[in-house]
Parts: C-alpha cells; structure tokens; sequence
C-alpha cells in the first residue's frame, strides 16, 4: 500500500497531479489543488484498491488522510463522494457536524444528500474522536510552487525555530483535556466546542491550562 509520496509535479489541473518520484516513477493523483508544475510537492496518499482499477488520493495532512478514510467506511459512501465531502468542507467543520449531529452540514457536498449524511453521523459518531487525536502538524503548504533547491534552507530555518520555541501538540492538549473533564463526569460533546473554543482565544501549551479555563466556562 503507497501511504506517502514525494517528488517533482509533472502536471496539475486542481482535480488530479501526476508527481515523479526519484525511483522514477510516475504516481497520478487525485488532488484538489493546482500545484505548480516543475515543483516538489509532499503528500499523504489513500490507496483505494478496487476489482478493476486502483486509485491514489492525495491530501496535505495524515489527518485528513485518516479522516477519508474513514468516510469510505460509511455504507454508501465510496471514496469520490468522500473526497468531495473533504472539498466542501474542513476536517474540523466535518468532524463536528458528525458530532453534535449536524446532518445539514454534511449535504454541502456534490452527491451528498440527506440519507448519505444521516448514515455518515450514524456511522461515525463513535469513531470521530480518532480522526481528531491525529496531529495535522505537518503540512505540504510550505514546499508547494517551491523549488527544489529551496526545500533544504527551509527545513533548516524550521529546525532553528523549533529549538527557539516551546514544542507542543494543540490536537494532544485538547484530547487530554476533553479525557480529563469527562473523568469528572462532563459529557464529550459538551467539552469538544468549549475546548476548540477556549483554545481558539488563548495561548496554551499545556493541557493543565486548557482544562482549568474550560470548567470555567461550564
């Protein structure tokens, strides 16, 4: 299975890439951004394997990545429907419609309709949370329409301010905090937006601090 890929953009009209890697080889790709072509690009790949054909969709994030993934496990929902899903709305705008219910949300995209949406709640409600553990740190923004030689004097620019700065996890801060405030009996869907919320208007590096501004707002 191809879960990763890097390489040189050979073509890109925003629905599908063609990326050559340094083995020399081809990959086409599903992605929904135009990319500049003689450029390196980084991507996260689903392989879908079918009975006639195997297809590869590209996304920025793992968590996006993890988060098809798990639509295409939803009954009726096949990888197309969820990757227009994925380009009509956010990973965090469809991580919460499927929490607090919101089945109106989820129709925002081509060949979603009602039904298809009720079953991606019904489905998922009790899976999502796995999605929202998964860092979405690394991202391909910074090496796309960048030229090759560039890549190397940005990730040492990004390592000298890493060591500069406080390292921490703001996915990791917010699962510690929703596991701590439900150990004190609050329910999840009620610690998930204040959380999200109160992380939003603050600078917080530990859970600790995230944890203490939340129960204020209970």
């Amino acid at each position: 299975m191809i879960g990763h890929i890097q390489g040189e953009v050979l073509f890109s009209d925003g629905g599908e890439t063609i990326i050559l890697t340094n083995s020399g080889v081809g990959y086409q790709v599903y992605f929904s951004k135009v990319l500049a072509e003689g450029h390196h690009i980084s991507l996260y790949i689903s392989h879908v394997i079918k009975e006639a054909n195997q297809e590869l969709f590209g996304f920025k994030t793992l968590r996006e990545k993890k988060l098809f993934e798990l639509l295409t496990t939803v009954k009726g929902i096949g990888p197309k429907s969820a990757y227009a899903l994925m380009g009509a709305l956010s990973p965090k705008e469809i991580c919460d419609a499927i929490t607090f219910e919101n089945k109106k949300a989820l129709t925002a995209a081509p060949g979603v309709g009602p039904k298809a949406a009720a079953q991606v709640v019904l489905d998922l409600s009790g899976k999502i949370h796995k999605v929202m553990m998964v860092s979405d740190n690394y991202k391909v923004d910074r090496i796309i329409s960048m030229p090759k030689e560039s890549i190397s004097l940005i990730d040492m620019d990004s390592a000298e301010a890493s060591a500069d700065s406080p390292q921490y996890n703001e996915n990791e801060i917010i699962q510690d905090t929703i596991m701590a405030c439900k150990e004190l009996g609050f329910k999840e869907e009620v610690i998930i937006p204040l959380a999200h919320k109160v992380m939003g208007l603050n600078d917080i590096t530990k859970a600790e601090q995230l944890v203490h501004l939340v129960l204020k707002e209970m």
